[in-house]
């Protein structure tokens, strides 16, 4: 968290608000928030550096910046990115502040120090290990019943691997699974072709649900939970089959929703849409 839908809805929102303005000055209060450069670069560097594209690749934003560099943001388990007043008070949560032309502050806040900022001339060595992108072209059920032959892993482990495809993470992964009937434990090889369409059709499915609603709030408080830059909270929560659903019952059944630990991430599934193999004698 946040996954695809809630970064893409983080790109969506921000669009607006910086398209065309500049930064006159930064700081930084916890300097291991800045990947690339090293702190002291990061503050000289993106003085004056003016925003002019936005974009996302898996669960990454990209801010693309008049000069040619780019600013990679990485919000990781609670990061926010958000624009607030100039004088609107700095909490000790808040790690990067870049002073805007407009008189507004662009911050970045993180309750558990986890996000990155990458600020580089060339993004593609940070982004290198991703997979292709779920709506991508690279992305069929070719591809993906190609990459889970032979493969013992959990489906469900696979999903979260970046390298397979980019941008899904634990709550989609659990909607995804449930939609095309796949238990979560299931050995990936054991997919056959039928399956592996299924379930790609279904995670851009659930992805395509996750941005219309702009995303998934799980509650909490709000330093920890995610929220649009503006403060507002998703929809999709309100959408969820399976996800932190146990024990209530399963929407096409109505059998128990079922939790377990799968790749050290919480996973929930009915175990009767969703059946587990016998193995074999």
């Amino acid at each position: 968290m946040p996954e695809l839908p809630e970064v893409e809805t983080y790109v969506r929102d921000l669009a607006p608000l910086l398209r065309g303005r500049q930064v006159s000055a930064a700081s930084i209060t916890w300097s291991r928030i800045i990947a690339i450069p090293d702190a002291e670069n990061f503050v000289a560097q993106i003085a004056g550096q003016r925003f002019v594209e936005f974009g996302r690749r898996g669960k990454y934003m990209l801010l693309g910046l008049e000069s040619g560099m780019t600013l990679i943001v990485h919000l990781r388990m609670t990061g926010h990115l958000i624009t607030v007043a100039g004088d609107a008070p700095i909490d000790s949560h808040t790690h990067v502040v870049m002073r805007l032309d407009d008189g507004q502050k662009l911050i970045f806040q993180d309750s558990r120090k986890f996000g990155r900022l990458w600020l580089v001339t060339d993004p593609t060595p940070v982004l290198a290990h991703l997979g292709p992108e779920p709506f991508a072209a690279a992305f069929n059920p070719d591809y993906l019943a190609t990459r889970l032959h032979g493969r013992s892993a959990p489906i469900k482990a696979l999903l979260l691997d970046q390298r397979l495809v980019a941008g899904v993470g634990n709550i989609y992964a659990d909607e995804a699974l449930f939609r095309a009937g796949i238990h979560p434990l299931r050995p990936a090889g054991s997919l056959d072709a039928a399956e592996a369409a299924a379930l790609h059709a279904a995670v851009q499915v659930v992805l395509t649900l996750g941005i219309a609603k702009a995303g998934s709030s799980l509650g909490g408080s709000s330093l920890q939970n995610y929220s649009r830059p503006g403060g507002a909270p998703g929809g999709f929560q309100e959408e969820f089959a399976v996800f932190r659903r146990t024990g209530q019952p399963c929407p096409q059944c109505g059998a128990p929703i079922t939790r377990i630990v799968v790749a050290q991430r919480g996973t929930h599934f009915c175990s009767y849409c969703q059946p587990r193999p016998a193995p074999p004698s």
